[in-house]
């Protein structure tokens, strides 16, 4: 069993309380340590703070929406490697998030399973080295 220290840390960012829990417990129970905010601002606080592996972001949210976190990420220099999958209702608005850091769109209603995957391989995605010139 892993040390609490040895797992990854994932931050949901979502307005609807219920997507919260649900993601939480998923992700708990797979063995990942799960921070979470309502907004944009508060995402902006716990990236600060906790430091998340990678994040689970909503694009449509009160008081700052994912896009505005987004590019205050950018602006402020935070996480430039943390990779962000953004989960969205709006599937039309799937071109416009492949920027900095978004490596994968998700759309709402999503399978869990799924997303697990997802969230596994980009975890083991970031731990890769990269050399260059090979």
């Amino acid at each position: 069993m892993s040390k609490p220290s040895d797992k990854k840390k994932i931050l949901v960012v979502d307005d609807e309380p219920n997507i919260v829990s649900m993601l939480q417990l998923r992700l708990e129970a797979s063995n990942y340590s799960v921070v979470t905010a309502f907004d944009g601002l508060e995402a902006l606080e716990q990236v600060k703070a906790e430091k998340p592996h990678l994040i689970l972001l909503d694009i449509l949210m009160p008081r700052m929406d994912g896009c505005t976190f987004l590019q205050q990420m950018k602006l402020q220099g935070l996480g430039g490697n943390i990779p962000i999958i953004v989960l969205t209702g709006k599937a039309k608005m799937r071109e416009f998030f492949f920027i900095d850091g978004v490596v994968d769109f998700i759309v709402k209603p999503f399978d869990s399973k799924n997303l697990l995957c997802e969230i596994a391989r980009h975890l083991e995605r970031k731990e890769v080295p990269i050399t260059k010139g090979r």
